[in-house]
């Protein structure tokens, strides 16, 4: 059985729930991705914001991007553990339709799947009714 830590790009880089949106949209920048998970003082997951969020709901909005926190800002997070297996990775994927899903072990972030890393290790016609159910 291949598991989502087999499958889950690691290293993962958190953005402090304290941080402003400028510094969230900085991070992402600098990173190159278009989410980042939310992480706590506790190193705890609290959330994700995404590229979308901070154009969507703050920059249409009028928001000051320095002052609003991310933690106004991240959405409710869904995840899987790092020892499940990659059906139920695409199943909770699926079912919620979200692309990106972080990985956690000992109640610690410590990778996130992706479209890419699906991408990289499934087959054709599995990877095809991923993206059918997400983009449905």
């Amino acid at each position: 059985m291949t598991t989502a830590r087999e499958i889950m790009h690691p290293g993962v880089r958190c953005v402090d729930e304290d941080a402003s949106l400028v510094e969230a949209a900085r991070m992402m920048r600098d990173l190159d991705v278009g989410s980042l998970p939310i992480c706590g003082k506790d190193d705890r997951l609290r959330g994700i914001i995404t590229d979308r969020d901070i154009v969507i709901r703050a920059v249409a909005e009028g928001m000051d991007l320095a002052s609003t926190r991310v933690a106004e800002f991240g959405c409710h997070v869904h995840w899987v553990d790092a020892e499940d297996s990659v059906a139920h990775v695409l199943q909770t994927m699926g079912d919620h339709q979200i692309r990106r899903l972080p990985v956690i072990e000992n109640h610690r972030l410590v990778g996130m799947v992706s479209e890419a890393d699906l991408a990289r290790h499934l087959p054709e016609d599995q990877l095809a009714s991923f993206v059918e159910r997400v983009y449905a």
